[in-house]
């Protein structure tokens, strides 16, 4: 039902916009893929990872600003590139990089703001020394 559709997507984008949110939406939604083996596990992962990547691009209805979402939400898309569980590890890079590629597409200038600059950072200083 549309209620029900309505209150699930308010409970996700509250969750989202609290800290740690995006790595607890992205642990929820992935738990329990990754555990088959071969081509169709594996394309049901990415497809799961690409449906993570279109929830974590899109600014839900409660954010004020489009530019708010991305303050709040990219450091944290930022940090699922640093997940050190092995079991895990691949997926939140996956769900990174696609959230990361939908956000460019989508609003570029925003994405370059608060992804890409602080993703090129350490390059960028170790090519001014």
């Amino acid at each position: 039902p549309a209620w029900l559709r309505r209150l699930c997507g308010q409970l996700l984008s509250e969750r989202l916009l609290r800290p740690n949110g995006v790595q607890a939406v992205v642990r929820g939604i992935m738990e329990g893929t990754g555990g088959g083996a071969g081509a169709e596990a594996a394309a049901v992962d990415w497809r799961k990872c690409d449906a993570v990547a279109k929830i974590l691009a899109s600014c839900p209805q409660q954010c004020l600003s489009l530019e708010g979402y991305y303050k709040l939400v990219c450091p944290q898309v930022l940090d699922l590139l640093h997940i050190q569980d092995k079991l895990t590890s691949h997926q939140f890079q996956r769900v990174a990089t696609r959230t990361l590629l939908t956000m460019a597409k989508e609003h570029p200038q925003l994405a370059e703001e608060h992804l890409l600059q602080p993703l090129l950072a350490p390059l960028l200083r170790c090519s001014e020394a």
